[in-house]
């Protein structure tokens, strides 16, 4: 608990010992004292007045005896008017950061064997391409975000689904067929997800000129523009054979399976790649092809009890007028699955899995409507989680020439990305004369945390719901709310530590509470204080970016700290522990709130 929380606890319990008050801390409303008066906390005692009966300034007075009398970590109060200013004793502080120094997991609420279970589902690519800067946000946010929710007390399982079968991956399937004379990931030496992803827009490429020749041929025949683009899109001779290649897969077709998972696990081997560089894992993966049939019975169960409707040319469809929406097509007419009879699959597997209690999708805003009707028919499916499943919609990330398009090939690739933010961070490093005396193998490895630094932190700072603008020079700052920025203060804090080791200064395992306290170091132990409480609403409102940004106001805070007062040269040697200690608490929890974020800290820069 935090100091506002004690004191509002303990003001509650003042109101109702002294007025026969209901005790109720959310009605105490607590501030920090304005400047000009003496005082860390100020209550506002205005709320009581109908209670108490008396005048604003006896009901402060009384309330401030109480507490006085009653809380050990108030030291003396005044009264201003209506307003009850409380200071807390330099004992209390010292108390307070000596508890948190003593707590090497400190800012964490572990998991018993009775906490919930959450299952979040992040990354979800498709194998016909390598995952690029829309994918790098998703697994990002999917990965903090899960260890958000772990770290406010809950038990987690982390788990992907694999997009790995439908008409997209036969598109590259086909194009390797008709134009790949052969080529593999050895032969190329490329990422085998890169491989395929060229054959993707091949595809594409191929497909548009056909439909542009057909088109102007219908054209030519009395067809409408619109007619004969509709018309050319879908009878186009390479659209027609993915489609065909599509349904001989769902028929079990030994030539098509045997080119899917050669080329599959080609992709499979990239991505795994990509995945180690970004930091991010799965405790389990799961495969459409594995899910989509056990989602076509489940959607058979609906229909034998009631719950969807079978239209006359063989296609299953949800009615969802009674809950204000439209009607759903779960199963085409040629016998083939949608995704949202894939997610119906993938739900019961895992529902077979884990005793899962909340279920969080990490998914673009783009698929809103998607998980609001995948919510409404699992409810109807009878899993008991469906209900209250969580959509963590997310803002897509847009670039300054437009939006991505993967089948165009005008997309930022997740690999290539990665590789310039770690040689930019090694430039701008080098530039800043950051690498003086560091052996080339350590630059590397700086460059490696501090690059990626950058990248995770200027798309996990921002508020996951909007929309952002990705700005890769922005981002490598040294300076401002970058991660960088915030890296930078904890090597130069893990510097003085090393020093202070060096001139064999100790620090005792308790502090002595007779050192004096500043109202700067005071701040800085309340700001240590918080985290704990923010971490927990992070998890509660599913919100990594409150991290991120108390990290950035706790490392401004310690700056001017830094900047206001000596460390290692400070004479009295009470004052001296007291500000290692507290240093070594501000790296121990910028360490922590990083990490929830998957940002590593280098211990030099």
């Amino acid at each position: 608990m935090n100091i506002t929380e004690q004191i509002a606890q303990r003001a509650a319990q003042a109101i109702s010992a002294l007025y026969e008050a209901e005790e109720n801390p959310n009605q105490i409303t607590l501030q920090k004292t304005k400047k000009e008066f003496e005082g860390h906390l100020t209550l506002v005692v205005f709320p009581f007045l109908k209670i108490s009966k008396k005048r604003p300034e006896e009901t402060a007075e009384e309330i401030g005896q109480w507490l006085e009398q009653n809380e050990p970590a108030i030291e003396k109060y005044n009264v201003v008017k209506g307003f009850l200013n409380l200071s807390i004793s330099e004992a209390y502080w010292i108390k307070l950061l000596s508890a948190i120094d003593a707590d090497p997991d400190y800012g964490i609420t572990k998991a018993t064997a009775d906490s919930p279970l959450v299952m979040i589902e992040y990354s979800s690519p498709n194998t016909n391409k390598p995952l690029h800067l829309g994918h790098v946000r998703n697994n990002l946010l999917g990965w903090a975000l899960s260890n958000v929710i772990q770290a406010s007390g809950n038990r987690m399982v982390r788990t992907n689904i694999v997009n790995d079968r439908g008409i997209h991956i036969c598109k590259s399937m086909l194009a390797w067929q008709k134009w790949g004379n052969g080529e593999t990931p050895q032969s190329s030496g490329k990422k085998g997800d890169h491989l395929i992803g060229d054959y993707y827009v091949l595809f594409d490429k191929h497909y548009r000129e056909e439909v542009k020749q057909l088109k102007a041929q219908w054209q030519e025949q009395g067809m409408t523009e619109e007619e004969a683009e509709t018309k050319a899109k879908n009878e186009a001779p390479l659209i027609t054979e993915a489609h065909d290649m599509l349904v001989r897969w769902e028929q079990g077709d030994e030539e098509v399976r045997a080119l899917w998972k050669k080329m599959n696990d080609w992709v499979y081997a990239g991505f795994d790649e990509t995945y180690r560089a970004l930091g991010v894992g799965f405790d389990k993966i799961y495969y459409e092809s594995d899910t989509y049939l056990v989602g076509k019975a489940e959607v058979e169960r609906g229909v034998k009890e009631g719950l969807f409707e079978r239209r006359s040319d063989g296609s299953v469809w949800a009615n969802l007028q009674a809950e204000g929406l439209d009607s759903k097509l779960l199963i085409r007419k040629d016998g083939t699955s949608v995704y949202m009879t894939q997610d119906i699959g993938t739900a019961k597997l895992r529902f077979q899995d884990y005793p899962i209690d909340k279920m969080v999708y990490v998914v673009g805003n783009e698929q809103n409507y998607h998980f609001q009707v995948l919510s409404i028919l699992l409810d109807k499916l009878g899993f008991r989680w469906g209900k209250d499943l969580v959509h963590f919609s997310y803002g897509m990330v847009e670039l300054p020439n437009g939006k991505m398009k993967s089948r165009e090939g005008t997309v930022v690739d997740a690999d290539d990305l990665i590789a310039e933010m770690i040689r930019t961070a090694r430039e701008t490093s080098e530039q800043l004369g950051k690498f003086q005396d560091i052996p080339d193998a350590e630059r590397n490895e700086i460059a490696r945390i501090v690059g990626l630094g950058a990248l995770k932190y200027f798309l996990l700072k921002v508020d996951a719901r909007k929309n952002m603008m990705f700005n890769p020079a922005e981002s490598i700052d040294f300076n401002g709310n970058t991660g960088p920025f915030i890296q930078y203060t904890y090597a130069r804090i893990r510097s003085v530590l090393r020093k202070a080791a060096e001139e064999a200064f100790s620090i005792p395992d308790t502090l002595s509470e007779n050192i004096s306290v500043n109202a700067k170091e005071q701040d800085l132990i309340q700001h240590l204080a918080d985290f704990k409480a923010v971490v927990l609403q992070a998890g509660a409102d599913y919100s990594p970016s409150d991290i991120a940004n108390y990290c950035y106001e706790l490392v401004k805070e310690y700056n001017q700290f830094y900047h206001d007062f000596s460390i290692l040269r400070e004479e009295d040697a009470g004052k001296k522990q007291l500000r290692l200690v507290l240093s070594r608490n501000v790296a121990k929890v910028i360490k922590t709130g990083l990490g929830l974020l998957g940002i590593e800290v280098p211990e030099r820069m």
